[in-house]
């Protein structure tokens, strides 16, 4: 009959969903799985912002900002990431505690009135690789002294590995890039010996959270 038919298509159709379901759910799952950005919170401990300044065009008197604190997302599936750093103006250290203050006051990074400098990313780039593909730039944003302009960061090395005394992945990189000091209003000596070029080397690592 009539019903009997429609009876028999209803229950094969019920039973092809039976059979799929697992696929499906399978499929989202892998596609979820994909697309995962990992968190992770940045080490200050290991985490710092070095950089190199020439002085009267002799050897480049080299400091450091430390304690830097922030936040990554990455996902080496889909090729993407961003990152965030806060640096304590304050931590500066050249090994010259004359220098150390100089660059710190008003003259220079004026650290009682800009304490924090800032980087956010905007984009990541990757080589062409699809077996390993590699980082090998992050734009971004610098806030430092009151302005913001972009930089780029070049990426010298970057990975993530599982840790096993960690029990967690731990991302690490290292970046460079030259800065205008000057694009950030800070122009003192710049006429009188001291470059307005910052060489900056970033050196980050990140916990899994």
């Amino acid at each position: 009959t009539i019903q009997d038919v429609a009876m028999s298509v209803y229950f094969s159709r019920q039973k092809r969903t039976y059979l799929y379901a697992p696929l499906i759910l399978l499929f989202i799952a892998s596609v979820v799985d994909a697309s995962y950005a990992a968190s992770y919170v940045i080490n200050p401990n290991n985490t710092n912002v070095r950089f190199a300044i020439e002085r009267f065009k002799t050897a480049a008197t080299t400091g450091g900002f430390y304690n830097v604190k922030g936040q990554l997302q990455y996902d080496p599936n889909l090729k993407t990431g961003d990152i965030s750093l806060t640096i304590p103006m304050s931590s500066l250290s050249t090994g010259n505690r004359i220098f150390d203050n100089k660059l710190m006051g008003a003259d220079f990074f004026n650290t009682q009135i800009f304490p924090l400098a800032h980087f956010k990313s905007t984009n990541w780039y990757f080589n062409k690789d699809k077996v390993n593909p590699q980082l090998i730039r992050v734009d971004g944003n610098l806030t430092l002294h009151g302005e913001t302009h972009p930089i780029s960061l070049m990426a010298s090395k970057f990975s993530c590995s599982q840790i096993s005394t960690a029990k967690k992945k731990v991302c690490g990189g290292e970046f460079a890039t030259k800065i205008d000091r000057t694009k950030w209003n800070i122009n003192k000596y710049s006429l009188f010996g001291l470059t307005k070029n910052l060489d900056l080397k970033v050196k980050i690592e990140a916990l899994e959270q």
